[in-house]
């Protein structure tokens, strides 16, 4: 919603706010309070919610002031020109801002390396992921790595085999955003704690009593916009339920990352992308759209599981999703931990994109490179996240299945108590309680269980 002449103005004001926050998080008396602490009788919830507050203020102490306001400004700049940047393909105009705020990451992480002890991109990924390193996601994505090429490619033989007529358009951005907010009150938004707006890249936002959602729009593809509201309403849903009474404390918060998406793409991936729930978007989309062939349950079904190797990341089909994100983890790793500089991404980008997915990017920044937001405002460690929670989704479901045998047909009959009370239960209610591990553990009955996905995948699309 901000004009352009505004982004110095936010930024500055932005960058204000950090320092004044990071002055306060960094406190000198904090120190001997959390000692004393240490040395009360705490209660279970009382010792997590010190456990959370060691870890926030640790995080803010290895940073000084000085770098935390650098940042901020390198970080607002260079994202609000990327929004111009990645319109007109201007990877070199990109750059002149990008540098910096590399340098900058990477300072950052050799401070908070130093005082972890552990490697520059895991001291960043902790952020995201506390607990997990980068031998973690080696181990996973290399076992992924293993069998992804041949499902991709078996599932596409498949599919070629299987008509599928397309929806035809155009759709109206008014009656797609009427859609979209149809879809979101089926799924329990509280839309007097939120709404949905219109943004370059969909995110969402807030806080638990105001939860902003933005997705976009093309006239001649409402998948898009929906299923991109959908998952976003995934995230809103989780922060919408945190416990109540915990807001404001360092347990009220969503647990990782990873633990987010796995809600956003619970909605997304599991739920909405499977035959029981198109059964019910098709007559929406009839009453909204207009009648057509294209949204009978079946076919429809077939759109919305149709996989074909992509250029964006946002976009792809939740086969080929793992390899853009294996492409981008790999790339940032290497730039945190110094073995390529700025420059050297688009060659790297192109190579890794032809390998995964057997597509050309060569000299497409727009649609490659400069297509994803994180990079440009320093999130480096963000992106293992959004696979973690692909399989924690899957293993969140497997679950919900065991628990509630006929969990298909409760869908398929717009009942969505079961998979909501489950997640409410499990994931929702206990915020930051337990740590990523115990958490999965509880909920699930066992620890992270990539298999789980790849079962999930190849009952989906085999």
């Amino acid at each position: 919603m901000m004009p352009p002449n505004g982004s110095q103005a936010r930024a500055d004001a932005e960058a204000e706010l950090q320092t004044l926050i990071h002055r306060t998080r960094t406190d000198p008396r904090l120190a001997d309070w959390l000692r004393t602490a240490e040395a009360e009788p705490l209660n279970d919830a009382e010792r997590a919610n010190l456990r959370e507050m060691k870890r926030d203020w640790r995080d803010a102490n290895a940073l000084p002031e000085s770098l935390v306001e650098a940042k901020s400004l390198a970080g607002a700049k260079c994202e609000h020109a990327w929004r111009a940047q990645r319109a007109a393909n201007d990877w070199p105009g990109f750059l002149e801002n990008f540098r910096e705020v590399v340098r900058l990451s990477r300072e950052e992480a050799n401070l908070l390396a130093d005082d972890s002890g552990l490697s520059r991109y895991d001291a960043l990924m902790d952020r995201y992921e506390p607990g997990v390193r980068a031998a973690d996601i080696d181990r996973i994505f290399g076992e992924v790595k293993q069998w992804l090429p041949q499902l991709i490619t078996r599932v596409q033989a498949k599919q070629r085999d299987e008509p599928v007529t397309a929806p035809a358009g155009p759709f109206p951005v008014a009656t797609q955003r009427a859609m979209n907010l149809a879809v979101m009150k089926m799924l329990g938004f509280d839309f007097d704690a939120g709404r949905l707006d219109e943004s370059a890249h969909p995110f969402s936002g807030g806080v638990p009593e105001d939860v902003r959602l933005t997705t976009r729009y093309r006239e001649d593809d409402f998948v898009q916009s929906l299923m991109g509201t959908i998952h976003e309403t995934g995230h809103a849903r989780f922060e919408q339920n945190l416990p109540r009474e915990w807001l404001g404390q360092a347990i009220g918060h969503a647990r990782s990352y990873g633990i987010h998406e796995s809600q956003s793409l619970s909605f997304e991936m599991q739920l909405a992308r499977s035959r029981a729930f198109t059964g019910l978007l098709a007559p929406m989309l009839n009453e909204h759209f207009g009648t057509q062939s294209a949204f009978a349950p079946d076919n429809l079904h077939r759109v919305l599981t149709r996989v074909k190797p992509g250029l964006i990341r946002v976009n792809a089909d939740e086969v080929t999703y793992p390899a853009h994100i294996i492409l981008r983890y790999e790339i940032e790793r290497a730039l945190i931990e110094g073995e390529i500089e700025p420059d050297d991404i688009p060659a790297l980008w192109d190579e890794k994109m032809q390998t995964l997915l057997g597509l050309d990017t060569r000299g497409n920044y727009k649609d490659g490179c400069l297509q994803d937001v994180h990079w440009s405002d320093g999130s480096f460690g963000y992106f293992p996240s959004y696979t973690l929670g692909a399989m924690y989704a899957a293993q969140w479901f497997a679950a919900m299945r065991r628990a509630t045998p006929d969990l298909d047909a409760r869908i398929d009959a717009g009942d969505f108590a079961p998979v909501f009370e489950w997640l409410k239960t499990n994931v929702w209610s206990q915020a930051s309680r337990w740590d990523t591990p115990e958490l999965v553990q509880r909920a699930s009955g066992e620890a992270l269980n990539p298999a789980h996905f790849r079962k999930h995948l190849e009952a989906r699309y085999l």
